[in-house]
């Protein structure tokens, strides 16, 4: 009567009969060399929420959703899902390219020539922006290369290692 018997959860992310359920992996960025443990996909630039990414491993897809701001701020671009709801002239166009393991996004501004952004999912748990160059909603640079993130002039993050317990990875 007193014994202890193991709770057999049924979610897919239980480790053992032994321990329980846990609670689902949440997603880690990786912005340049700075690491965003236990986001929600979200990335807030001087508070607002201006990048989500949302893994469908199951059927092979990294969809972003992105504004994209001019140097005075004003919203040029919208990406939802992969999908342009706002282009002014057509100016961005994105890649998914097909044929690979593991799923990326690109970005890229047609009128300038230049990559804006280049995203990697990494595994179902991890997602790696690689390379990026925009503008903030209060039409700062950002700047994101493989060894720093940069937000403005005043804000550098390099190899940072932030907890964000499933809210937003939180730039500027």
């Amino acid at each position: 009567m007193g014994e202890s018997v193991p709770f057999r959860g049924t979610d897919p992310f239980s480790r053992s009969p032994a321990m329980g359920v846990l609670s689902k992996p949440r997603l880690e960025l990786r912005i340049g060399s700075n690491i965003f443990r236990n986001t929600n996909g979200v990335v807030t630039i001087h508070g607002k929420e201006q990048l989500v990414v949302e893994l469908k491993p199951e059927l092979g897809q990294l969809l972003t959703t992105l504004d994209l701001y001019d140097e005075q701020g004003t919203r040029i671009a919208h990406l939802r899902r992969n999908i342009f709801t706002l282009n002014e002239q057509g100016r961005f166009a994105v890649e998914t390219p097909q044929g690979q393991s593991l799923p990326s996004v690109q970005l890229s501004d047609l009128q300038l020539g230049l990559s804006v952004l280049e995203i990697h999912m990494v595994s179902v748990y991890r997602v790696d922006l690689v390379w990026g160059k925009l503008f903030s909603h209060k039409g700062l640079p950002v700047e994101i290369t493989p060894h720093y993130c940069r937000i403005g002039s005043q804000t550098t993050l390099f190899g940072e290692i932030l907890e964000m317990r499933g809210g937003p990875a939180i730039l500027g």
